[in-house]
């Protein structure tokens, strides 16, 4: 029996509808603590996106007049992907205020297009507690790489570090960001009831993919030490409990080459 024009027709909308929103997309980069918008680069990590299909956008810089795209994009372009800068000494809630304006800044200039956000280290806590803190936005999914989602015990070195009296030595031997990091340290020492990690992991998040790379115990250059292997599964996080997958991955807690073609892998399997 030979189909109807209108059963033609429904078919054919319903198969444009998929091809608009399988490229409706466009990946937000969110380096972790002490990196910058260059980190990802550094890692090789855009040449791989590239090689997958996806097309370099640029930046999204921290001005006084507020979020600025570099390069200014001349027309929108699916399956794009930006880095964000974010002032990565200041504490989870100020970042992630910063990355929600990154976000608005890219939405005007890709309004009918979803957003999927991909952190490294402690910038994977930052997009969550903003996919979190802003549920209503327009993000198709959230990427941690190496991400502190438990908390981890550096943080709390971190804070004893400069309660003591390398604290007050560190403006004067360089290490100024000891002290200028102590609310970022406070937000990502190990969860307990009255810390930020644990009033974040028992919060409704939105029904979203989720997908944590997860640097495995033991391996090359015997894993992360930075970030205890635990803690970097969003699948541990009580609120994700069943809802997050896990991808292991080898290598120490800084951004790899192998991350590149990891991510463009999870990317076309979202």
């Amino acid at each position: 029996m030979r189909p109807s024009l209108r059963a033609v027709a429904w078919v054919f909308m319903f198969f444009m509808v998929g091809l608009s929103r399988a490229g409706a997309e466009v990946v937000v980069l969110v380096h972790g603590y002490l990196g910058d918008e260059d980190s990802w680069a550094e890692a090789e990590i855009p040449r791989a996106l590239q090689r997958a299909g996806w097309t370099a956008g640029g930046h999204v810089l921290t001005t006084p007049q507020g979020p600025r795209l570099r390069p200014f994009p001349r027309r929108p372009v699916n399956h794009s992907f930006f880095a964000v800068a974010l002032p990565s000494e200041a504490p989870l809630v100020f970042q992630a205020g910063r990355l929600a304006e990154a976000v608005t800044e890219l939405t005007r200039h890709f309004p009918d297009q979803e957003f999927i956000l991909v952190g490294h280290s402690a910038g994977g806590v930052v997009a969550r507690l903003y996919v979190v803190t802003h549920p209503d936005a327009p993000v198709g999914g959230l990427i941690t790489i190496a991400s502190p989602h438990l908390g981890t015990s550096k943080a709390g070195l971190g804070v004893m570090a400069g309660q003591s009296p390398l604290g007050m030595m560190a403006p004067f031997v360089g290490l100024g960001g000891l002290n200028r990091s102590q609310g970022l340290f406070a937000d990502l020492v190990p969860a307990r009831p009255g810390t930020l990690l644990f009033w974040l992991n028992h919060q409704d998040h939105p029904d979203l993919p989720y997908v944590s790379i997860v640097r495995r115990e033991g391996g090359w250059k015997d894993g992360d030490l930075v970030v205890p292997e635990a803690s970097q599964h969003l699948r541990n996080v009580p609120a994700l409990q069943g809802r997050a997958r896990s991808v292991m991955s080898d290598g120490g807690h800084l951004l790899t080459p192998g991350d590149g073609p990891l991510l463009a892998r999870i990317l076309a399997g979202l």
